[in-house]
């Protein structure tokens, strides 16, 4: 969590972005979990200053697996818990689209699942955009051995019998109220800052534990949204139970 505050704090500077994730439910328990990181009212608030500057249009996507072949002899060099995290991540893949013209930057990371629970890592795979992103950080090198630090927040999911849960944990309370102070000279430039959940599944939802949530026509998507400050600062805003029908 920590690394997805620093790509939206630095990126967006005083402007802010918004977060969603998306989730696809099959019967059997598999289904594709994205989350997205939109920036364009970034690219809006810059176009003005960017002036006569060149245009920029990216539409990528890295496949993980693949970028951890290419570069495996400088992952060698990284300690055995960093090679852990990196291969953990192998079958997520990460978009990028910037298209200077239309105001448009969104970075988001996907992955397809056998069963949720494989989508616990998601949120560390989104930290390390920065060091895979193509053309975006000129500041990285082929040898570079910088490690991660681990993130305070972490993210639980589960289906079992018709019953999907989100749990948001604090995994390090000191590091995380760092983080939370850090925010303090921010947090009225982030006011608007969202984070949303979009979750469909394939039955009729029963019920939803959290009171905010909403629903489609159909009730079989759940909509939960919440700012990002709070939720950052509270995760348990964000946890959610959902029962389907039988």
């Amino acid at each position: 969590m920590k690394k997805l505050i620093i790509l939206g704090l630095l990126a967006i500077s005083f402007v802010s972005c918004q977060f969603s994730e998306t989730l696809v439910m099959n019967e059997d328990g598999s289904g594709n979990l994205s989350v997205e990181v939109n920036l364009n009212e970034m690219m809006a608030f810059g176009a003005g200053a960017m002036g006569d500057s060149v245009p920029m249009k990216l539409d990528t996507i890295v496949y993980i697996k693949q970028f951890l072949e290419e570069k495996k002899d400088s992952i060698a060099t990284l300690s055995a818990s960093e090679q852990k995290k990196l291969k953990a991540l192998e079958n997520y893949n990460i978009g990028i689209k910037i298209d200077s013209d239309a105001y448009e930057m969104v970075y988001n990371i996907a992955t397809n699942f056998k069963d949720i629970s494989e989508a616990n890592n998601i949120h560390e795979g989104l930290g390390q955009m920065g060091n895979m992103a193509p053309n975006l950080n000129s500041n990285s090198s082929e040898g570079k051995k910088k490690e991660s630090s681990e993130e305070s927040i972490g993210v639980l999911y589960t289906f079992n019998n018709g019953v999907f849960k989100r749990d948001a944990y604090i995994k390090d309370e000191a590091s995380h109220k760092k983080e939370v102070d850090s925010l303090k000279n921010t947090e009225a430039f982030l006011s608007s800052s969202k984070y949303t959940l979009n979750y469909t599944f394939p039955r009729k939802i029963k019920k939803a534990s959290n009171p905010k949530a909403t629903f489609s026509a159909d009730q079989k998507t759940v909509i939960l949204k919440e700012s990002f400050v709070e939720y950052f600062k509270n995760p348990d805003l964000l946890d959610l139970e959902i029962e389907l029908e039988k």
